[in-house]
């Protein structure tokens, strides 16, 4: 089985984020695999373990994110794919578009990634990739079960859960709750190192940089404000009431 794994790095989530001039400061902080790109490495190792094959990790980023591929290549990944390019780390129209030429004939019979992004949340790589390729997208997978070409998996509805069958080959986004990744040992560490990296950019491609550019543009980026103190109400409950219904009228004005 050819599985491929699409992975981000972003930010240690345990990170303090800080912004100047409208941009995220980077220098001195870590960077981690995106939380849910770590259940689709994960998975996609169990599927290797389960039926055989090969497991290659696809990145979009930054020369930095090579670190990110040997953390997975040191989870059991045995290869992977840096594209390191500038001018097409974008938003998740170039990217996808980026994606979709790289992989559209390259042999594969499952593509994960996870459901989203910790930095941005969008949520829309995955889904747009399987629309490029033309295969079955299958979003917020928490169990995904695969016997020969048929392929049962259930998805995280907003607090409920659903159930589809189908084919081979598809597309799914991890979420919370599919597995639990698994810490590189020493020895994957090691193995890690050897394992190869195949390095891409802008030239390597047949594609016109003129008709991938990023159909949105990030305008600014704030930190929010910081939230007023609360105020605790006491008394017996009908006065602390009365003395809410006054504050929504005459302060907060919502009522």
């Amino acid at each position: 089985m050819n599985i491929l794994v699409l992975l981000k790095q972003t930010f240690d989530t345990e990170e303090k984020i800080s912004i100047q001039n409208g941009q995220i400061e980077e220098d001195g902080r870590e960077f981690i695999i995106n939380p849910y790109d770590e259940y689709a490495v994960e998975e996609a190792i169990k599927l290797k373990e389960e039926h055989g094959g090969e497991v290659t990790v696809i990145t979009v980023g930054p020369d930095r994110s090579e670190t990110a591929l040997r953390t997975a290549m040191a989870m059991g990944v045995d290869k992977g794919i840096l594209v390191d390019d500038e001018a097409l780390v974008s938003d998740e129209y170039t990217i996808s578009k980026v994606l979709s030429t790289i992989i559209k004939d390259r042999a594969y019979d499952i593509i994960l990634t996870g459901n989203m992004s910790v930095d941005n949340g969008a949520g829309q790589v995955g889904i747009r990739l399987a629309e490029e390729l033309g295969i079955t997208p299958l979003s917020t997978v928490v169990k995904l079960t695969i016997e020969d070409e048929k392929v049962t998996v259930v998805r995280d509805v907003e607090g409920d859960s659903e159930i589809i069958e189908t084919q081979l080959p598809l597309l799914i986004t991890a979420q919370q709750g599919l597995n639990e990744p698994r810490y590189p040992s020493l020895p994957g560490i090691m193995k890690a190192k050897k394992k190869p990296i195949e390095r891409i950019d802008g030239d390597d491609l047949e594609i016109s940089l003129a008709e991938i550019q990023a159909k949105s543009i990030i305008i600014d980026q704030f930190m929010p404000k910081a939230k007023d103190a609360g105020r605790i109400l006491t008394g017996d409950p009908a006065n602390q009431v009365k003395e809410l219904v006054q504050v929504l009228q005459n302060e907060a004005k919502v009522l």
